[in-house]
């Protein structure tokens, strides 16, 4: 009997649609991109220029330590629901007389409605937040603090805009109402060297 040949299957047109389907996945699939704190790199700043006098009271001390438990001005144990709040009272104190801020180049802050304490930060634009951790912090309380620091920010922005433009900051038409907006608030926060 005559053995018979098994007929061979072309498997070059197989290549071809493997590599058809691979190229197709790579183009519709998208990448997750993570996401990060938004932060601008302070510029290298000349050695010879003295670093600004700053007030006590227009710092906003923010200690965060390995146990993650946040103390605040010192003295305060708070909360992390409990931080943005307290934030949002110093940034808009207000409590700077006008002739002190006149010799500073500033105007009193007649936008804030917080409760102009003598004691507490005389302007938004003097009131300085600054963050220090331990190097034992965990990074999920650290990026929480982040978080509700930046979001005092952009409550006092949306606030602002609001009753400025009847927006929200973000949706803005306008990128010069934005700047305004920015400049009335400006995000000051100083994070210093975490301690061990």
């Amino acid at each position: 009997m005559a053995r018979r040949d098994t007929p061979e299957i072309n498997a070059g047109s197989m290549a071809d649609i493997a590599f058809l389907l691979l190229i197709f996945f790579l183009v519709t699939t998208t990448m997750d991109t993570d996401m990060g704190i938004s932060r601008k790199l302070p510029e290298k700043q000349d050695p010879n220029i003295k670093p600004p006098v700053l007030k006590e009271k227009n710092v906003f001390e923010v200690n965060v330590n390995r146990n993650d438990e946040i103390l605040v001005e010192g003295d305060t144990y708070m909360q992390i629901d409990e931080l943005k709040e307290a934030a949002i009272k110093f940034i808009d104190n207000g409590g700077g007389t006008a002739a002190d801020l006149q010799k500073e180049g500033l105007t009193p802050c007649t936008w804030c409605e917080g409760d102009k304490d003598p004691e507490s930060s005389d302007h938004p634009k003097k009131a300085v937040i600054s963050l220090q951790s331990d190097r034992g912090t965990s990074y999920k309380m650290y990026i929480a603090v982040q978080n509700e620091l930046v979001a005092a920010y952009t409550e006092l922005r949306n606030r602002y805009a609001e009753k400025k433009y009847g927006r929200l900051f973000d949706q803005l038409s306008s990128s010069q109402q934005q700047e305004i907006t920015k400049n009335i608030y400006p995000q000051i926060i100083s994070e210093a060297e975490p301690r061990t």
